[in-house]
């Protein structure tokens, strides 16, 4: 007989091998962005180096630059999955926690750009596995966490509140400390006309969760409030959301500097739902049943679409409207410009040059590029995808 705990093992790496596989087929499919290409060439940071140390190993691809924050996803749901070890009734429940995170909009996004959100997810639940783990908190972690990024300030305001909650004097103090030592170093953006973002923040969100998702996730959060059962999950999501929100009254808020610490409560909100399931009898545990089934359904759509999202092109008008487009045509221009043996151009896109750079296109002046088609041009070649025209690029001989 298969040992169940083996079983929903196996079950859960099975899974994220196949998450993982989806990631690395995506990576392949996109372009560099001119943000990440800043980061790449411009920027110096701990991301910076997280990224560059892969390229100059494996040389630059777009998997190469893309395969440390793929590594960052699966450290992290192996992270999630373990830490829940004792939390659920049922390893069953386990592999469901897991499954949902997994295929959050946000965690999968997180663990194909460039940033430094999922980075942010996995040291938050590496510090959450040792404190389950020992019982005890690791304050050297946190001191490593204030020159990683400006968005641990969250983490140890999180912190702050949870130790007035459990009366940690030492949690409390150091937490402070290194509050005060990260607004210190990043500073904290003011500046500009106050202006309301709060609906774009709540739009944002229900993109990261889903939109069933984050509502649930709302309920969920002011039930373990209103209830008195706050863990220090519920505090580092909860500090989080209402400061981004509060924040949003006046500013755009960069969501990557919360959304890491929200999405963490996922087992929060697997266990009262399963809670709310169980309780019931069986004949009234249908309308759950559909909702589960209905929210995993939703998140393997999403899976799909992020894996295999240039068909939505061919039902767009307007190509630039595509969530990726960002992250596409690049590579097409730079293979284009190496067919022709072009790499010394000039162009008026100069971001487009920022990313070309990538793809070992330098800036000269034997050759003008543009999207524009200008009075006079010396090549002109078409970008399809799924054989629908995106974008021409025209090759003007200086």
């Amino acid at each position: 007989m298969i040992d169940s705990s083996k079983f929903n093992l196996y079950i859960f790496y099975s899974l994220l091998g196949l998450c993982t596989i989806g990631l690395i087929l995506t990576a392949n499919t996109l372009s560099i962005s001119y943000k990440e290409a800043l980061n790449v060439f411009d920027n110096l940071s701990t991301l910076t180096i997280l990224t560059y140390l892969p390229l100059k190993i494996f040389g630059f691809s777009d998997i190469a630059l893309r395969i440390p924050f793929i590594i960052l996803y699966a450290l992290s749901a192996i992270l999630m999955y373990e830490i829940t070890d004792d939390y659920f009734k049922t390893g069953l429940d386990r592999v469901i926690n897991s499954l949902i995170f997994m295929l959050l909009p946000g965690v999968i996004s997180a663990g194909l750009l460039v940033n430094t959100s999922i980075l942010v997810i996995f040291c938050t639940l590496l510090y959450l596995y040792i404190y389950k783990k020992y019982s005890r908190h690791c304050y050297l972690l946190l001191f490593i966490y204030v020159f990683i990024d400006n968005s641990f300030a969250v983490f140890f305001l999180a912190l702050f509140f949870y130790a007035i909650s459990k009366r940690e004097t030492k949690l409390l103090v150091i937490s402070l400390v290194f509050f005060t030592l990260s607004m210190y170093i990043y500073g904290f953006e003011t500046q500009g006309k106050p202006q309301g973002h709060l609906l774009d923040t709540f739009g944002i969100y229900a993109s990261v969760f889903s939109p069933f998702l984050f509502l649930y996730f709302f309920y969920a959060m002011y039930r373990m409030g209103v209830k008195g059962n706050r863990s220090i999950y519920w505090y580092i999501s909860f500090t989080a959301l209402v400061f981004s929100l509060l924040f949003s009254f006046r500013q755009k808020v960069y969501i990557e500097d919360f959304a890491p610490y929200v999405v963490i409560t996922i087992p929060i909100m697997v266990k009262l739902f399963l809670h709310t399931y169980r309780v019931r009898l069986p004949q009234f545990r249908k309308y759950h049943r559909r909702i589960l089934q209905v929210t995993l359904v939703l998140l393997f759509v999403n899976v799909a679409i992020t894996v295999f999202n240039k068909p939505i092109y061919l039902f767009l008008e307007k190509p630039n409207k595509h969530f990726a487009y960002n992250y596409h045509i690049a590579k097409e221009v730079a293979d284009i410009l190496k067919k022709n043996n072009i790499n010394n151009i000039d162009s008026g896109d100069f971001k487009l040059l920022k990313r070309l750079k990538f793809y070992s296109i330098d800036k000269g002046k034997d050759y003008y590029i543009s999207f524009v088609k200008p009075s006079e041009f010396t090549k002109s070649f078409e970008i399809k995808y799924f054989n629908k025209t995106i974008k021409t690029l025209y090759i003007v001989k200086k």
